[in-house]
């Protein structure tokens, strides 16, 4: 949430072992009380780190949540050399390439056989994407209108938002910067977050978005933390497909922060289970790289 980035790891040389753990300084108690939002970042993470240690020849053998006295350890990765290819290695290309726009796509369509791929990007991790139908699509955009609403009610929440957002120029390693927002939406129903929350942001312009925007939601049969984490890999899964095949994406998790909105989102006569992310799909500009914390921050070596 927010490129809060969120997470820890520790790697003992002793035996072999690189340990994820929350990152406690980066919670967001308001917008995210369960660290539901926080799981699903760090399981984005550890799927990065797969996909990196197959790329560099390594199967990498991860364990959930070993400890159950520390609620702040996530995983444990231990790494053997690989005998057979890995599909996700594939994917380390599109690491560096990803990206969270907040641009206007275009109406060109999505064809059917990369939404499918996406499908069984998920699915490889346990979790289903879904693309509403126009019915359905409706509903969502419902619920993330009324989640905007909520959050302009609260002011707890607006100022968690703006202590990782930037309306000027900044050097920070984290948070969205001002480059980072998009502009402001003149017309369309497409679910772009406006992060500035009213503020003023020099040289901002305004845009026409999608009125028929593509959007899928990601979810998991149950929603206990193992899932959450289960749900970021999933999530990152299907973002670096996306990027492989030039796509452009944005995230929209506003309407899932209100545990009353998020069940709302539910389908209940699918398997769909429990919600755990909206994506916006389509084709767009190329968006801005966002700022990532030094290495030295994120990772200690013993």
């Amino acid at each position: 949430m927010h490129n809060a980035q969120p997470w820890r790891f520790d790697y003992a040389k002793a035996d072999g072992l690189l340990s994820l753990r929350i990152d406690p300084d980066r919670r967001m108690p308001h917008a995210d009380p369960s660290a539901r939002g926080l799981h699903i970042g760090c399981g984005a993470a550890l799927f990065n780190l797969r996909v990196a240690a197959a790329h560099a020849g390594w199967e990498p053998r991860v364990r959930l949540l070993p400890d159950a006295t520390a609620p702040e350890s996530l995983a444990v990765t231990t790494f053997v050399e690989r005998r057979e290819w890995d599909d996700i290695a594939g994917l380390y290309p599109a690491i560096g390439r990803r990206r969270t726009s907040r641009e206007p796509f275009s109406d060109e369509a999505v064809p059917e056989a990369l939404l499918d791929g996406l499908r069984g990007a998920a699915l490889s991790e346990g979790a289903r994407l879904d693309l509403p139908d126009d019915w359905q699509l409706q509903a969502v955009l419902d619920l993330v209108r009324d989640a905007e609403h909520e959050e302009e009610l609260s002011p707890a929440v607006r100022e968690e938002i703006a202590r990782w957002t930037a309306v000027t120029d900044s050097a920070r390693h984290e948070g969205i910067p001002v480059h980072a927002l998009g502009p402001r939406s003149y017309d369309g129903r497409a679910p772009v977050r406006d992060f500035a929350g009213g503020r003023h942001v020099e040289g901002r312009g305004s845009a026409v978005f999608e009125q028929s925007p593509c959007l899928a939601v990601l979810s998991t049969r149950e929603d206990t933390r193992e899932d959450w984490l289960r749900a970021g890999q999933a999530l990152e899964r299907v973002l670096l497909q996306a990027t492989q095949d030039n796509l452009a994406t944005s995230l929209n998790s506003q309407a899932l922060e209100w545990p009353e909105l998020r069940w709302a989102l539910r389908d209940p006569v699918s398997a769909t289970g429990f919600p755990q992310m909206v994506i916006r799909l389509g084709y767009g500009p190329e968006a801005p790289a966002t700022p990532r914390r030094p290495v030295s921050d994120i990772l200690a070596i013993t």
